[in-house]
């Protein structure tokens, strides 16, 4: 069931609209013809989903999901189980607009009605090709008529589920991908971080400003550009910790404001279980028991 309602003023966030749950609080939000911003006075088409109090959710729980669809019963079940879960939802309804959420936004979970929605089936067959969410944990929706579960599985689906899907089935499939949601967003976790750093490039040292950190790299501030493809080492201490960390990096990418990406290479075992410590600390603040979810993740692989 659909409604229309006319916002007083349009509001967006990173392109999609905004409007308070308490304004609003049976009605779910669907994405209007990409990032074009909302005039006054514009119609904007909602879907009535979930009931009225919203779940409770955990403190510091920031996962978030893609559901493409454009099938109500399908958002009824599927919406209130991932926030139940304190996984937030974006909902699309065209596969084009998605595609385009796809290269430009981040995900840790993208659910597909890859059946009953024109286009949805591409869309699970390129998600693995997008750099943003090509590691995405992935659900594909069937209707048991079109596509197999082996077929959705060889397109790179991690989940299927099978319509019509009751609550039960689907909160037991999110509970068993949470592990895996948690293992991703750790892996491209990026902490902000403002520390110095000192860069070294052969007989030169010069300082820079850290704003973010990852397993795998950190940002930095620059007051003179390296060249891209530089390949200095990186010297720095990570707050409330002990030892400087020095490692072979490689940028990776610089903007005309000063700012560039490095990426760590052939980090000592060390400093890397170091960095994974210090960043595990970092994220259990942020997703209260992420690391003993994380680590029953890797007792196996994902399907």
């Amino acid at each position: 069931m659909s409604c229309s309602v006319v916002l007083g003023e349009g509001k967006k966030h990173n392109g999609r609209l905004a409007v308070a749950w308490a304004d609003y609080p049976d009605l779910t939000i669907v994405r209007v013809g990409g990032v074009r911003p909302l005039g006054q006075g514009e119609s904007v088409t909602f879907v009535t989903s979930v009931p009225a109090t919203a779940p409770p959710r955990i403190e510091g729980m920031t996962l978030e999901s893609l559901l493409l669809s454009q099938d109500p019963d399908l958002v009824r079940v599927v919406r209130p189980t991932l926030e139940k879960l304190s996984i937030d939802v974006e909902i699309c309804h065209e596969a084009r607009a998605a595609a385009d959420i796809l290269i430009s936004e981040k995900f840790d979970a993208v659910i597909v009605d890859c059946d009953d929605l024109k286009g949805g089936l591409g869309v699970l067959q390129g998600l693995r090709s997008t750099p943003s969410n090509k590691n995405s944990v992935t659900f594909a929706i069937l209707n048991g008529k079109r596509t197999t579960t082996q077929e959705a599985f060889s397109m790179g689906a991690n989940f299927v589920l099978q319509k019509p899907i009751s609550a039960l089935n689907a909160s037991r499939c999110f509970h068993a991908a949470l592990n895996f949601m948690l293992r991703e967003r750790r892996r491209y976790f990026r902490h902000p971080v403002k520390m110095l750093v000192e860069i070294v490039l052969g007989d030169k040292s010069v300082r820079a400003t850290s704003t973010n950190v990852s397993e795998s790299g950190i940002a930095l501030m620059l007051r003179d550009a390296l060249p891209k493809g530089a390949t200095p080492r990186l010297q720095f201490t990570l707050p409330e910790t002990r030892h400087m960390l020095d490692l072979h990096a490689e940028v990776v990418w610089a903007d005309v404001k000063g700012r560039a990406g490095f990426r760590f290479h052939d980090v000592p075992r060390q400093a890397q279980e170091e960095l994974e410590r210090w960043l595990n600390d970092r994220l259990e603040e942020e997703i209260p028991g992420s690391v003993d979810r994380i680590a029953s993740a890797e007792a196996g692989p994902v399907n």
